[in-house]
């Protein structure tokens, strides 16, 4: 079990460091636009498609690197008080009844809409926007798996601290 742990830890942690990069090129990008439409009085759709693009998919392959860091908003007033093994249950009960449905549903219904998008090869509705939507679209059919794999991951360790008390 700690090997299938490690492994699905190994590929969370290593989509959100690359995943993490993408700020870099959103800054560097931003700045850009910032300095083509204030400096030389230009403005590309293009680039400004693109910082919405990473910011997407930063959010979306982030995700599941959040969940393993355990970052993700929590409303804790009572989780904080809990012992170990009373965190470890209700961790398990809400990757079962919540995280683990919804990938799955989201997957599901998200399945057609990404499909279509390759079927036409989406591109933006902007002149001279990025021609790559249905590459963003696939971010939701991605993100749902990161997370379900990570979520699996999650709940093997919650099992683990629930029997170890």
């Amino acid at each position: 079990m700690n090997k299938v742990i490690i492994f699905l830890d190994r590929i969370s942690e290593n989509i959100g460091r690359f995943s993490s990069w993408l700020v870099a090129a959103m800054v560097l990008v931003t700045c850009t636009v910032v300095i083509l439409r204030y400096g030389l009085n230009m403005g590309s759709v293009f680039l400004q498609d693109v910082v919405l693009y990473l910011h997407g998919a930063l959010f979306l392959l982030g995700a599941a690197f959040t969940l393993k860091r355990d970052s993700h908003v929590r409303v804790d007033i009572f989780y904080r008080d809990f012992s170990n093994k009373k965190k470890a249950l209700v961790n398990i009960l809400g990757n079962l009844f919540f995280l683990m449905p919804f990938c799955l549903t989201v997957f599901i219904y998200s399945w057609g809409f990404v499909e279509f998008s390759w079927r036409i090869m989406e591109k933006s509705p902007e002149p001279n926007g990025v021609p790559l939507v249905y590459l963003q679209k696939t971010l939701l059919l991605v993100v749902c798996f990161l997370l379900f794999l990570q979520s699996i991951s999650e709940l093997l360790k919650n099992i683990t601290q629930f029997k170890d008390g």
